[in-house]
């Protein structure tokens, strides 16, 4: 009897958390921007679309294991990640099996897009994705320009939960219709790899866009002030070079084979990699884009993606930018609560915020008047 008694009770709390989540999801809207007008048509599209994982078809290649890639020095000593990385480092065309190939409105229309947002997310991450659809990943007009959004997705490691999550991605592509899913693992030393075939993508999709922002999907965007920046620039994002964001300089490759970012002198064997901002989040013009793109076709691809992305710069000539806006580690501030709005009125982007931080922030944005004492000052918005 105790035992029955105390499996109603898991099931009975199992069920009330249900309700509770079901009810927070169908309410969430009430926290957004209420003039976001959702097309119907689309709507009822998606809704009706088939579950059907099915491939679509872009230039791809079987990627087979480079037997070679023992001959590496010290090879058998490596992680098993990084044996992993060294026997299919050379792959990087992989089967897209959710696209979103009007996502710019079709190539030929894609220079009506002013700002692409590019968020890398895994696939278990889907309340941060969440998040983003209803605050500044919002899909509309900002300062007279359009703002598109677009996830970047690999495919689950654990092969437990695959099954469920793969039909998580499947549903999230119908309903939303902003998710690029490959068929690789989603995994912290496949970011490079996400990187550079985002960018073949991006040449295939979406050329005409002006400028993307590349980031992670626990950041927090001020998408206004972006836009803002972007557009005092002047010239368009395809006739200029344009990469900022939280600039790194004389950075040393870490050695030790147990950290996250080991990178061994097999793949990189120089004391310091190329200046490069911090993959939290850039911002990145169309044609440096497709500067990257050229020069990754030369350069084998390394762990550390945006060390990569420096490299890629480095070679077509160009250099990395900081933006004092742009705040990959967060802002740290002594005796005083950082999460004051007043101090995100003038930034461009924060790292980190958690879904529920991203939800309040957002809003608390929206009020036109703020009732500050005080802001975030920035000495410089770009240093060139």
């Amino acid at each position: 009897m105790r035992i029955l008694k105390k499996h109603f009770c898991k099931f009975l709390l199992g069920s009330i958390a249900s309700v509770i989540t079901l009810h927070v999801a169908l309410h969430l809207n009430s926290f957004y921007d209420p003039n976001i007008v959702t097309d119907k048509k689309e709507e009822l599209f998606f809704a009706h679309a088939p579950l059907a994982n099915q491939p679509i078809e872009l230039p791809h290649s079987e990627c087979k294991e480079n037997s070679s890639a023992h001959s590496f020095t010290n090879f058998d000593k490596e992680p098993q990640n990084m044996k992993d990385f060294l026997t299919y480092q050379h792959c990087r065309n992989f089967p897209l099996l959710h696209d979103s190939p009007m996502k710019c409105g079709g190539a030929a229309n894609s220079k009506e897009v002013f700002l692409l947002l590019a968020i890398k997310s895994s696939p278990a991450n889907y309340e941060r994705r969440e998040a983003v659809r209803k605050t500044w990943g919002v899909e509309k007009t900002y300062n007279g320009v359009q703002v598109k959004r677009i996830f970047l997705i690999g495919i689950p490691t654990p092969q437990i939960e695959k099954k469920r999550m793969m039909q998580l991605i499947s549903t999230e592509s119908q309903v939303y219709n902003d998710v690029l899913q490959w068929e690789f693992y989603d995994t912290f030393y496949n970011l490079t790899l996400k990187q550079v075939i985002f960018l073949s993508w991006l040449e295939a999709r979406c050329p005409g866009a002006q400028y993307i922002f590349n980031g992670d999907d626990d950041v927090f965007v001020n998408t206004i002030n972006v836009v803002s920046y972007l557009q005092s620039l002047g010239k368009g994002g395809n006739k200029r070079h344009l990469f900022v964001g939280a600039l790194n300089e004389g950075m040393p490759p870490v050695r030790e084979s147990n950290s996250k970012y080991y990178v061994p002198e097999t793949l990189f064997n120089r004391t310091e990699f190329d200046p490069y901002c911090g993959g939290g989040g850039i911002l990145i013009s169309s044609f440096t884009a497709n500067c990257i793109l050229r020069e990754s076709q030369h350069i084998p691809l390394i762990p550390i993606d945006d060390a990569y992305l420096g490299m890629c710069l480095k070679r077509a000539g160009l250099k990395p930018n900081n933006h004092e806006g742009i705040k990959t580690f967060g802002i740290q501030l002594a005796r005083v609560d950082s999460f004051d709005p007043c101090y995100y009125r003038n930034i461009l982007m924060v790292h980190r915020f958690v879904p529920y931080e991203m939800l309040i922030m957002w809003k608390a944005l929206q009020i036109t008047e703020l009732n500050c004492s005080w802001t975030l000052t920035l000495t410089k918005g770009l240093n060139v």
